[in-house]
């Protein structure tokens, strides 16, 4: 339960801090005095997006604290789901800086506003006044079903598989339009990767063909430049070896003079045997070139169709098109293999359909179960708020699958005597869908472990008798559950545990909202305001004394 709630600094409220009593709170007080700004700031405590413009002082941050009692209420689990560590008392914080940037806090540890909501919803339920018109929305209708037959887990499971339903025909779906894709340009790289394969290409290639290319081209010149070479080196007439070998000789007798010009003549002998082997290797590569022109015509041509492949395929080198060789084979591979993966795939969307429909019809079943349940006990109870002659019918149509299963609930209502049951949103009047609301609200209240419910204004439309009986079964709530209620009814104010009242303090150069627990004197003060007025008389205030006494 709530145990705490701080509020600074937000929209009209300076600074204002209450201990919520365990059983029923009711909260008073004028039009536009501050309670829906009270609800604005615990909206924040359960995640919704906050404003710079709501903070009452643009100088100062916002802080919104709630600490919460939950012992006894098994939280544990869901804290746990989110990495949080749990104990009896938890402090939920929400702050808002001066520049906007909002953060949120469970415990100390910093949240995000997904993680703040979950833990939130566990926490607080609010009822505001859209709340009674949603009641007229079928996917409403259907939750209050669910929250009855206490569905939850069986729902989570039924939304894993749908998930999981969805992928696995997603994967198909798309495996499938790929697979047209594929086959459709199936040919043309087949026919694309067979002409590279059939090439038989190799890295270094294109290199070596225009270097042999260009031997060929100009065999003659390079031959006539080669025997040039060679004639120079080594030829019977006055040939560089045969002057070399006389320079030898020379430095031979001049050494023998002086020893120590031996050393030219070794270096003259070591440049005999390079330059002599330089002319053999001259010859050799001389015969190696060869004027062929059959030759040439066959090099020019596989170079034409390497350049060809080059410019067809957009590729700078042989590599790459080694590259784009290998990418259309295993393009290829793929398609040639799509059949099994196909088959796969199938069997798999078959499989996760199949889980999934199964979830579905237990969750089904159990919401068909508990729908007459659920009409005796609200036609029960709507009976005690006045309305005798409801009729109430819960239909349930198959739909196709969706993320809450494959049930269509449309609650069929009619608030008097033999007329016949529409949608609620064609028939129920404004008291009807709060009384309904109400009656919902209580029977479902025991269906789950939720520490706190706030009421706003459920009691829109009803009056009288009807509203005492709307307090009693918020009180008769309050002995499981901490209930606050907003209010403007004095039968409904004068049931609670603790009476709030919130009003606007003019005293200074900016209003501030504030609110205070009323004493027993000050209750009965604002009850006999509620029932006659600003200046109500003494049969008024006997009245109101007595109504707190008697409830």
């Amino acid at each position: 339960m709530l145990s705490n709630l701080l509020i600074k600094n937000y929209a009209l409220i300076k600074q204002l801090e209450m201990s919520p009593d365990p059983g029923l709170n009711i909260i008073t007080g004028e039009t536009g005095a501050g309670k829906s700004i009270m609800l604005g700031a615990i909206g924040l405590l359960l995640g919704n997006r906050a404003d710079v413009k709501s903070l009452y002082d643009a100088d100062e941050k916002c802080i919104i604290e709630g600490s919460f009692n939950l012992a006894g209420y098994d939280l544990a689990p869901n804290f746990e789901e989110e990495n949080l560590d749990f104990s009896d008392e938890c402090i939920i914080r929400r702050e808002i800086s001066v520049a906007g940037k909002s953060r949120a806090f469970i415990n100390d540890t910093p949240v995000n506003l997904d993680t703040l909501k979950k833990i939130g919803s566990q926490l607080l339920d609010i009822h505001s006044q859209h709340d009674s018109i949603m009641l007229g929305n079928n996917e409403f209708q259907l939750q209050v079903v669910d929250s009855f037959a206490d569905n939850g887990d069986l729902l989570k499971t039924y939304k894993n598989d749908y998930q999981k339903f969805r992928e696995a025909s997603r994967l198909l779906e798309e495996l499938k339009s790929r697979a047209a894709q594929l086959r459709k340009e199936f040919d043309y790289d087949q026919f694309l990767f067979q002409e590279l394969h059939n090439a038989a290409l190799s890295a270094d290639e294109q290199e070596n063909l225009e270097q042999e290319l260009t031997i060929l081209e100009n065999a003659v010149e390079i031959k006539e430049r080669l025997l040039l070479a060679h004639t120079y080196l080594d030829n019977p007439e006055n040939s560089i070896l045969d002057l070399l070998k006389n320079a030898i000789a020379a430095l031979s007798q001049a050494s023998r003079l002086v020893p120590a010009y031996d050393a030219l003549r070794q270096r003259g002998q070591s440049a005999l045997i390079e330059l002599r082997d330089l002319a053999d290797e001259i010859d050799q590569v001389n015969a190696g070139v060869e004027v062929d022109r059959d030759r040439s015509t066959q090099v020019q041509e596989r170079l034409d169709l390497i350049y060809s492949f080059l410019k067809k395929h957009q590729a700078s080198s042989i590599e790459q098109l080694l590259t784009i060789e290998q990418a259309l084979q295993e393009k290829l591979s793929i398609v040639l293999n799509l059949d099994d993966d196909l088959v796969l795939a199938e069997k798999k969307a078959v499989q996760a359909k199949e889980t999934m429909l199964k979830s579905a019809g237990i969750l089904s079943a159990r919401r068909q179960k508990v729908t007459k349940a659920i009409e005796k006990l609200i036609l029960e109870r709507l009976s005690e708020l006045g309305i005798p002659n409801a009729t109430l019918s819960i239909k349930v149509s198959e739909t196709p699958p969706s993320l809450n299963g494959i049930d269509s609930i449309v609650f069929l209502f009619s608030g008097n005597k033999g007329m016949v049951p529409q949608e609620l949103k064609q028939v129920a009047s404004g008291g009807e869908f709060s009384r309904l609301m109400m009656v919902i609200k209580y029977i479902l209240a025991d269906k789950r472990k939720l520490p706190t419910i706030i009421f706003d204004e459920i009691d829109t439309g009803v009056s009288g008798e009807i509203a005492k009986k709307m307090g009693r079964m918020m009180l008769n709530m309050a002995h499981n559950h901490q209930i606050i209620a907003i209010t403007h009814l004095h039968q409904i104010a004068s049931s609670g545990d603790a009476h709030y009242f919130v009003y606007k303090d003019h005293s200074s150069k900016k209003t501030v909202s504030k609110i205070k627990k009323l004493t027993v004197d000050e209750r009965v003060q604002e009850i006999a305001q509620m029932i006659g007025g600003h200046n109500p008389s003494e049969s008024v205030l006997h009245n109101a004394r007595e109504m707190i006494m008697k409830d």
